[in-house]
């Protein structure tokens, strides 16, 4: 039985390390991966994303300044997945701490991973090695990804893949290296809703060392799936508009139709808040978080060393955080830095924190009247490489216009697979309220279905 389970591990091994060659879903495959537990995850390989430690093993959030850290213990959502016979094959490619939709803000010491469907197109970020790798592999797969902005939704619209964001506070962030604490969220990544479903099971709970983690019942998401109620949903009247692709949108207006057409209730609803002030919330607070949170990598305690020899401590951090921080992440520690300084907090911070509330508030009226809100996940396809390397900064955070609005509510959202466009993958964007997975998962099923239906 033990030489078997070897056997097959070694046959996931090779196919990861095939894989990787042609796509470079993996920072780092593990060689001998260790079944430790029995239980809910037995015979599911589970990748895991470079920001969430596991011991021993390199973590290096996607950068070069911390490539060489191997942590001493594992995280929370790690320890859980052992637990319950779960095998940890690698550490799935990311932007640099996650910095970026389109996972080409990558260390030098690390390769862009590429689109499952077509080479020369990006995974989308910053989870993209997650997204890539859950449709790639052949083997049963369970990627742990996490989102600050967006970054499980956008890399599994891009490789058409389930990609589950739950609420936040659901999910110990204990072990994660941070980009945001306040948006921070470890999240899944499968084909399979059912998938989804199982693993969010097992890594749901209240964890005492994560200040943020909230005591709330966790259903059997299983049991909750296989239930059919009738759903009220509201589509976002701005995510129809400009600077959505008018093929995504018809694609989306179909399936809802199609909802219509079974009796569901559909209608359009407004966030006008969330879409004129989300982005600039979103970046104002993120970016301010992270400048605090990237300062303890300065060459002392953590990150990369040098020669301390004849050099104050200025001249030494600034060595250490010019060398090896990637171009992204020095722009995005200034721009944070200067929000955070003596007379720009009120303008900025300040506001961008009283706006979020504002947000929240508007999501929370809205599900007033409906169970599940949805848009497109992308208002467009897969972009080239070589197309996203030539955006602005601002272009490219303007990707996030339709994932930052749940992302700063806290709030639980779901890539659907809904179709494709030119074999390109489009995704629906689901979002309920707080600690409402269940019928985030309910609602995926309801849309499994209705494609299932229209090929058969």
């Amino acid at each position: 039985m033990f030489k078997m389970m070897k056997q097959e591990i070694n046959k996931v091994i090779e196919e990861c390390k095939e894989i990787n060659k042609e796509f470079n879903y993996f920072n780092y495959i593990i060689e001998n991966p260790k079944k430790e537990g029995k239980g809910k995850l037995d015979g599911v390989y589970v990748s895991v994303k470079d920001n969430i430690c596991v011991k021993g093993v390199p973590s290096s959030a996607g950068s070069e300044i911390i490539k060489d850290y191997k942590p001493v213990f594992d995280a929370y959502v790690i320890e859980k997945i052992k637990q319950e016979g779960g095998i940890i094959i690698g550490k799935t490619a990311q932007d640099e701490f996650g910095f970026g939709g389109f996972n080409v803000n990558v260390a030098k010491c690390f390769k862009i991973p590429l689109n499952p469907f077509d080479k020369t197109r990006v995974c989308g970020g910053s989870s993209g090695g997650a997204g890539g790798l859950t449709q790639k592999a052949s083997f049963r797969h369970i990627a742990i990804a996490e989102s600050t902005g967006g970054s499980i939704a956008n890399p599994a619209c891009f490789c058409g893949v389930y990609g589950l964001t739950p609420s936040y506070g659901l999910v110990s962030r204990y072990g994660l290296i941070d980009y945001a604490n306040s948006l921070d969220k470890i999240g899944i990544m499968a084909k399979e809703i059912e998938e989804v479903a199982l693993m969010l099971k097992v890594i749901a709970g209240y964890d005492k060392r994560d200040s943020t983690s909230v005591k709330v019942r966790i259903p059997d998401y299983e049991k909750i799936l296989k239930e059919k109620p009738k759903v009220k949903i509201g589509i976002i009247k701005e995510s129809l508009g400009k600077g959505v692709d008018k093929k995504i949108v018809e694609v989306i207006r179909k399936r809802m139709n199609k909802l219509k057409e079974k009796g569901f209730m559909v209608k359009e609803i407004s966030l006008p808040l969330t879409f004129k002030y989300g982005i600039a919330s979103y970046y104002i607070l993120a970016l301010s978080e992270a400048s605090t949170n990237l300062a303890k990598y300065c060459g002392l305690r953590y990150g990369m060393e040098s020669s301390v020899e004849g050099k104050n401590f200025n001249d030494y951090f600034k060595e250490i955080r010019s060398k090896y921080f990637g171009k992204e992440a020095k722009r995005r520690i200034i721009l944070g830095t200067f929000t955070r300084m003596a007379g720009y907090r009120d303008a900025f911070y300040i506001k961008a924190a009283k706006t979020r509330t504002l947000i929240i508030k508007e999501y929370k009226k809205v599900f007033d009247d409906v169970d599940v809100i949805v848009s497109p996940t992308m208002p467009i396809l897969a972009p080239k490489i070589e197309e996203v390397k030539k955006l602005t900064p601002l272009q490219n955070y303007m990707m996030d216009q339709l994932t930052v609005g749940p992302n700063l509510a806290g709030l639980p959202h779901l890539n659907i697979p809904v179709g494709f466009i030119n074999s390109l993958p489009v995704g629906l964007l689901a979002i309920t309220n707080h600690f409402e997975e269940g019928k985030l998962l309910q609602f995926a099923k309801i849309m499994e279905n209705e494609t299932e239906e229209k090929k058969n």
